[in-house]
């Protein structure tokens, strides 16, 4: 019973996730921008906001230059679960590539630095006197979440062992939507609704700065108004009826 509530539960969930995050990036991408607003100093040429892009999304350049111990914390969570993401694609393929078996050891450790930066931005959340006024319970609440995912993943690792062979069994099979048994591990439950959880509020929370990133005027505009005239669709439209 419990192998066919989680399935039904996965199936749905990614259902929700690529429908809800296709309409936020639909919603984001249609969003007009009337002005020309890019955070100066800033490239003039494409190529160079391509630059200012990668090191946005790679190296959080713009918090770095903000707050040197928030950037730390906060890239500290993001590059550990990226680690963690890419090793967990062992469960999801047959036979396992070679380089997600390298990282194998390495994504072990990035779950225990990946607590450990979520932490520090909860305790961020609490004592910072500024960053409490303007936290909201949904803030805690999705810090708290992702808590949850990594602390039962790494007692799952370290604590009580369960069998990620059977596992990983039952994910390939759910690729095929052939239900198979999951393990009745108590821990193993708990992990697994905790992902379902993120995976149905994902679209409907802050966790879409994700995407939203890529969306920003202030950084993926070129600064060149003197150059070139700066018209959204809508605005061009409407000049183009005159």
């Amino acid at each position: 019973m419990a192998s066919i509530v989680f399935a039904t539960l996965f199936y749905l969930a990614t259902l929700l996730l690529v429908v809800g995050l296709l309409y936020r990036i639909s919603t984001y991408a249609r969003t007009p921008a009337p002005l020309k607003i890019p955070t100066t100093p800033a490239p003039t040429t494409t190529g160079g906001v391509v630059l200012r892009m990668t090191r946005e999304v790679v190296f959080f350049e713009s918090l770095f230059k903000a707050n040197l111990w928030i950037w730390g914390l906060g890239w500290l969570f993001h590059a550990s679960l990226a680690l963690v993401i890419l090793r967990h694609l062992r469960y999801f393929t047959e036979p396992v590539w070679e380089w997600v078996a390298f990282i194998q050891p390495f994504g072990m450790y990035a779950g225990i630095t990946m607590l450990l930066g979520l932490c520090g931005l909860w305790a961020r959340r609490m004592f910072v006197e500024r960053i409490r006024y303007i936290s909201t319970p949904s803030d805690h609440l999705m810090l708290l979440l992702l808590i949850g995912i990594a602390a039962s993943g790494l007692m799952m690792k370290f604590a009580a062992h369960t069998d990620v062979i059977a596992v990983k069994s039952y994910f390939l099979g759910l690729m095929h939507f052939d239900v198979g048994v999951l393990p009745a591990d108590l821990l193993l439950m708990i992990h697994l609704s905790l992902v379902v959880s993120l995976l149905v509020v994902f679209p409907n929370s802050k966790l879409l700065h994700a995407p939203g990133v890529f969306f920003s005027p202030t950084r993926n505009q070129k600064d060149d108004p003197r150059e070139k005239r700066h018209l959204s669709a809508w605005a061009a439209k409407l000049e183009s009826e005159k």
